[in-house]
This record gives C-alpha cells, structure tokens and sequence, in this order.
C-alpha cells in the first residue's frame, strides 16, 4: 500500500472565491481540444477553419455540461430526483455522468453540424481525438477531489482514500481511467486519424476503446452505493451503458470500411463538401452560420 497524496481540492481561494482542481481540470481539457482542433484545421484540405473549432469546442462544452448532469440524475441518482426534482438544477451538488456528456455532445454536434451543411459524422470524426484529453484531466480531477474510488484490494499500489468511511485499501481506479481514457485512448486516436479514413472509423474506434476500456476498469472500481450491482452480481451501471457503445463502435467501423472506400486519399462525401464550399469551408458558410 501507498499512501494517497492528499491534495487540496480548493487550487485558488480568494477571499470567498473558490477555485476548485475539478473546474481547472475542465479548463485544461476544453483548451486542449481547441489547441488540438485548430491544429488539424490548418492542415491542407481541411474541412474546418479556426473559428469553426471554436465553435464546435463551445457547443461540445455547453452539450457536455448539460448532458453530463441529466445523465448523472437521470441513469444514477432516478428515485432521488424524484424525491427532490429541484436537486436536478443545484449542480453546485456535483454530480456529472460520461455517458450523459457522451450524449449531450453528440446532440451539440448534430445541431452544429447542420447549421454548417455538414455530415454528423464529418463533425464527430473530427472531434473524437480531441476528447481525450478532457475525459484523462477529469479523472485525474477525480482523483485530487478522492471520490469514485476503487475497491478494495491488497494491491502494493492501493491507497486509502481520506473521504472512505471504510478507510480500506483500494484501487486507485481513477488513475486506471486516467491511462486508458485519456493516454492511451488520445495516443491511439490521434495517429489513427493522422491520415484520412474512411467516414465513422475514428467515431467508431472512439467509441469502442472507451466502452472497452471503462468495461474493464468498472471490475475494480467501487460501484454507486446507492445502485451497487444491476445484475449477476458483477455488472454495473457503467458496463450496462459501456455495452452498446462497444457494439456500436465495432459496428460503426465495419460499416465505413464497406460503404465509404477512399478515393484519393479523400472520402466522397467530403470531396462534394469541397467542390461546393472550397478547401477551408469558407464559401457560403462562414463562422458557423448558413448565408
């Protein structure tokens, strides 16, 4: 066992402002996925300018946000917002959900998407190597914060974390979900799209090392006290929603290799984009808005 790095959540106070890890953690996460962004914009025969990754990185945050909280009260905490229906809107509480934030994202991205005359999956090809990034500084804000810990283990890296009222040795599984989905999941994504791929391949990859990955990692982590196991004995709610994404992900890839062949390094539907818009998309489109 090692001893858990006690941190102070608060980074910054000043005077009765209080800035917490977890909210620089968000920050660091959205810039990153604007710096990242901007970065493949200048590309050539980019299909995005920069302010349309500011954009797009605005609207993901906002769809992150929301959806993150419904997914929270909606998948984990049900009966206590139907108990309490104003605690929906008390997000000072805390409180967020991935698969929520997965969902809230992907709504933003349809929304925008459509506003700019773009396939769905133009857009979300895009932004999945962006994402990682974030999903790694939040965990690690879970991490500094000492909540969604693991279970307990003899493990010689287990820790005992101060706000357990078990104070047991436990995985340190926020750190698992650290290397898988931030790390390794970035690493992995980031070259596979560094050369052009058939449509949905990299949305599709995106989703199904994330399911994979917190599948795997939900074995050592502590499930919800307040929903433990759903079934089995064994399964949670994080492998319930993580399933369909990995069917969904290997599913997704299958279907683009089939249906969206290359042609020149370049896919047919982003060919027809070009012609009608030019190289960076500045035709009749400009700043996220339709002429």
């Amino acid at each position: 066992m090692i001893a858990y790095p006690a941190i102070d959540p608060v980074a910054i106070q000043l005077g009765p402002l209080k800035v917490h890890w977890y909210g620089i953690m968000y920050l660091i996460g959205f810039s990153a996925a604007w710096f990242l962004g901007v970065y493949r914009a200048k590309r050539s025969g980019s299909l995005w300018t920069q302010d349309q990754v500011g954009d797009l990185i605005f609207y993901g945050a906002v769809g992150a946000v929301i959806g993150g909280r419904l997914g929270y009260v909606f998948f984990y905490n049900f009966d206590y917002f139907l108990q309490d229906p104003l605690w929906l809107f008390r997000v000072w509480e805390g409180g967020m959900a991935f698969h929520g934030g997965l969902l809230g994202v992907l709504a933003a991205m349809y929304w925008y998407g459509r506003s700019l005359g773009k396939n769905f999956f133009q857009v979300t090809d895009f932004i999945a190597p962006l994402v990682p990034i974030g999903l790694g500084c939040g965990r690690l804000g879970n991490f500094i914060g000492g909540e969604l810990w693991g279970r307990a283990s003899d493990v010689p890296w287990a820790m005992i974390f101060p706000k357990d009222p078990m104070q047991l040795a436990r995985h340190p599984s926020q750190l698992y979900q650290l290397a898988i989905e931030g790390i390794l999941l970035f690493l992995v994504l980031w070259f596979f799209s560094s050369r052009p791929k058939p449509r949905m391949a990299v949305s599709g990859l995106f989703l199904a090392i994330y399911g994979a990955g917190r599948f795997a990692v939900e074995f050592v982590r502590e499930p919800d006290a307040q929903l433990g196991f759903i079934a089995f004995d064994w399964l949670t709610m994080g492998q319930l929603l993580s399933t369909p994404m990995i069917l969904l992900g290997l599913a997704m890839m299958v279907v683009g290799y089939k249906r969206f062949p290359l042609q020149g390094g370049i896919n047919p539907d982003d060919q027809a984009w070009l012609t009608a818009h030019g190289p960076k998309g500045q035709g009749s489109h400009k700043r996220g808005k339709q002429s």
